[in-house]
């Protein structure tokens, strides 16, 4: 089966060039980067990288959102499996790329969520987890809401999530050992970062306001289980 690689970026020029250029040296069939609206120098980075490196740059003209970014990205792979890899990580290794890619070419699971393991929470007892930007999943099991994607901003994550658990499909955790993920404490100052925090919170609680078909849908294949 085929793999597109999809990074979404916003304003990560610290770190964009090194998960680019780790990702490219890796063995997927198609890479694809979605920058989103960034106004500092991502766009200049990801420019000079394509100078020497072979993948497919989108260049949204203002920022639209996490979810309309990754609903880009896979409108334009031309992949069976989509693995999504977050644009600000550090320590990004191979075995990363396997652990989260061989439960779904092996139909263990339908969808593989990836936890760093350097974060500000011990990875054992995030609550936060199912947030994770590193995932893999088959293209033809998302595109059923590609629509609702483009408009769930930050809470693209929660939205996917409850339609795959609505949908009964299989979703699998996994510890990505090393991999640094950063905090927006490390990022930013700390003002900004709750200031960033409730705005994500929001958008999260929106999505599923939104999608409440999915969640008592949710309820009822858990209860059916029991």
């Amino acid at each position: 089966m085929r793999t597109t690689a999809i990074i979404c970026a916003f304003n990560e020029q610290d770190t964009i060039k090194n998960v680019v250029t780790t990702i490219l040296d890796y063995f997927f069939d198609e890479v694809i980067i979605v920058n989103d609206g960034s106004s500092d120098k991502t766009d200049e980075i990801l420019n000079e990288i394509s100078r020497f490196y072979n993948f497919k740059y989108i260049a949204l003209p203002e920022n639209k959102g996490k979810g309309f970014a990754m609903a880009t990205g896979i409108e334009n792979a031309n992949s069976e499996i989509i693995v999504f890899i977050d644009a600000d990580l550090s320590n990004l290794k191979d075995e990363h790329f396997w652990q989260l890619l061989i439960p779904v070419i092996e139909n263990e699971a339908d969808m593989v969520l990836g936890q760093a393991t350097e974060t500000l929470i011990n990875y054992k007892y995030n609550p936060f987890k199912s947030f994770t930007g590193e995932r893999v999943l088959l293209k033809k099991d998302i595109l059923p809401i590609i629509d609702k994607m483009k408009h769930s901003r930050f809470g693209v994550e929660t939205l996917i999530n409850l339609y795959y658990q609505s949908e009964g499909k299989k979703i699998k955790y996994v510890m990505l050992n090393g991999l640094i993920h950063p905090t927006k404490f490390d990022k930013t100052n700390s003002s900004q970062a709750i200031m960033e925090f409730m705005k994500e919170g929001h958008q999260i609680a929106q999505t599923v306001f939104k999608n409440y078909d999915l969640v008592t849908k949710t309820i009822k294949n858990q209860f059916q289980i029991l």
